[in-house]
């Protein structure tokens, strides 16, 4: 679990239900069910109506990929590359296949194989390329799902707000109702407000990060892809391919066998 996503969550919750209580509201008061149901109810309407059912059956995906950390190690991805750099200056760039097919990273070993393949330099650029531009796709239309309910949630409190105020005005005959009526109102612009500036939108942010980082590590690999093509020096591979993670550089040490090549 990412525990940035979930102490953002608890936070963000403490902080606006402490303050309302700090000036002697009611947590009842927040509890208005018709409010959430026009809120949430049409968020979801509004973001069904606006895509498709095969991109709405991403939204799990999506969620999981905020809520999850990546499991990707880049120190170690950066010495499997080098350690194929060194066996492919040795013994070969035919030697790869075999030592790259059991490796867990599909990006790394479909690229590899094109190599001992044979392909073109500028193909296999080329073709790599063209799935990491797929995987910006896949995460930006997860973020567009959550980004439209960041959009539509204010807009149907505010729509909440005008029927709780249609209804207030309708009640001025009775006196008791007007309490609940305007409750209702301005619970509906919480909701909608709340729910888009601390769930939707910063989930939205939290997969453009995610993608981020996963292009970053995409083109870091392609670059060490295309160096091993090259016959570039171990060495020199190490330096580019730190290059793409600040966290890395300058950290990892070349090994004996870089140091002796």
């Amino acid at each position: 679990m990412d525990i940035t996503t979930i102490l953002g969550l608890i936070i963000g919750l403490i902080a606006l239900i402490g303050g309302f209580l700090w000036e002697g509201g009611q947590v009842a008061g927040l509890m208005q069910l018709t409010a959430a149901l026009i809120v949430f109810g049409g968020t979801l309407a509004a973001v069904m109506i606006s895509f498709p059912l095969a991109r709405l059956k991403q939204v799990p995906k999506a969620v999981a990929l905020a809520f999850t950390t990546s499991n990707n190690k880049v120190g170690e991805l950066i010495e499997d590359i080098i350690y194929m750099s060194f066996t492919a200056r040795r013994e070969g760039v035919l030697s790869l296949e075999r030592k790259s097919a059991d490796h867990p990273d599909v990006f790394l070993r479909e690229g590899i194989q094109l190599v001992v393949d044979g392909t073109d330099q500028n193909t296999v650029k080329q073709i790599m390329e063209y799935e990491i531009e797929a995987v910006e796709n896949k995460y930006d239309n997860y973020s567009k799902i959550f980004e439209s309910a960041g959009g539509y949630a204010p807009t149907m409190g505010i729509i909440g707000t005008v029927m709780g105020l249609i209804h207030v005005l309708g009640s001025l005959t009775e006196p008791t109702s007007l309490g609940p009526s305007i409750a209702l109102a301005f619970t509906a612009t919480l909701y909608g407000v709340a729910s888009a500036n601390l769930i939707f939108l910063p989930i939205a942010s939290k997969i453009k990060a995610r993608c981020e980082d996963e292009v970053n590590r995409m083109e870091m690999m392609l670059e060490g892809i295309l160096s091993i093509q090259n016959g570039d020096h171990p060495l020199l591979i190490r330096r580019k391919l730190e290059s793409f993670i600040i966290e890395t550089r300058r950290t990892l040490p070349a090994t004996e066998e870089e140091s002796q090549i």
